[in-house]
């Protein structure tokens, strides 16, 4: 069993999540963004979302160290239950904060013969995390980018060879891990054979199941035998996998739930990419696409614009009887 297994029965979890409402529950499912780098009035609203809805998770995106400590250390001493931060640093805290240099991208290390270097990048991109009071970083891209004219892959990925992928992602997730940071492996089923950029509009892969499982789903199978804490599938449309038209895998049953959990016998958190992206929003609604989502087996909801909205929605999707408690 993955390490991370060991937590999921421990008497704090339990002890909490007996103490906690409806409401509040549905709140653990969902994450805000922040910014590090705006003003006192913007300060106060994003404390006051926290605070109001319960929030889980909180992803920063811009800023410097210091104010992103200072609004963690805030954000605990607000909550109920201290939310989860997270980062999105594929070369380290450095790619969102000022100040701080960042690691090689990716394609750069996908030339490097000794992976052991690319764990020790992990360990220290760990160290780097704790100290700025994060616990989770939304790393490693695990897609195979074998699109030349892919607008939004392309450097972030480790190369086109889907071993090379593997293993170099697989040295990076444990580098992270066994130095206490969640990893997350994105984008599920894999977002490198594309010309479209999935934070403007729904890109579509088009290919069959044989090549998906001899080359995108190839590194995502490594990483999650390998232990990965989570796994965060794109805002991508993959038709041999779900035909229904124009659904991401954000929202398919048949991708997260069929292919991720039954299939790859996935056990961590399914967190979603941004639902303010456009791979998203030009199809479905706010508060619908994350109903949505979490019927489709969703665990995270992440980026989400209108919690409020949000924790509506799921509330009358669960007096209807369209999802579960469980």
């Amino acid at each position: 069993d993955p390490p991370y297994l060991k937590y999921t029965d421990h008497p704090w979890v339990d002890s909490m999540m007996n103490s906690l409402t409806v409401e509040e529950k549905i709140g653990q499912l969902i994450w805000i963004a922040a910014f590090a780098n705006r003003d006192i009035g913007y300060d106060v609203s994003i404390s006051n979302m926290v605070e109001r809805y319960g929030i889980g998770g909180v992803i920063f995106f811009q800023g410097n160290a210091v104010k992103q400590a200072q609004m963690i250390n805030h954000f605990r001493e607000i909550s109920k239950v201290p939310p989860l931060i997270a980062i999105d640093g594929e070369w380290g805290v450095g790619m969102r904060l000022e100040e701080i240099p960042g690691f090689p991208f990716q394609m750069t290390l996908g030339a490097i013969k000794n992976d052991s270097l690319i764990y020790t990048m992990g360990k220290h991109i760990a160290d780097q995390m704790k100290r700025s009071g994060v616990d989770i970083n939304l790393a490693p891209v695990a897609d195979v980018n074998n699109n030349p004219g892919n607008p939004v892959i392309n450097a972030r990925s480790f190369g086109e060879n889907p071993q090379s992928v593997s293993r170099k992602t697989v040295a990076y997730m444990k580098g992270m891990q066994d130095n206490g940071i969640i990893a997350v492996a994105k984008h599920f089923p894999g977002h490198g054979d594309t010309e479209v950029d999935s934070h403007f509009d729904l890109p579509v892969i088009k290919h069959n199941m044989e090549r998906l499982q001899s080359v995108e789903l190839v590194p995502f199978r490594s990483l999650v035998n390998s232990g990965i804490g989570a796994v965060m599938p794109g805002h991508i449309w993959v038709p041999a996998l779900d035909p229904a038209r124009n659904i991401p895998a954000t929202i398919s049953h048949p991708v997260l739930t069929g292919l991720l959990r039954n299939d790859m016998r996935f056990k961590g958190l399914i967190l979603s990419d941004a639902m303010n992206m456009g791979g998203i929003t030009k199809y479905t609604n706010p508060g619908e696409s994350e109903v949505l989502a979490l019927a489709a087996g969703m665990d995270v909801l992440e980026y989400v614009t209108d919690p409020g909205r949000a924790i509506e929605s799921i509330m009358a999707a669960l007096k209807s009887g369209r999802l579960t408690m469980s």
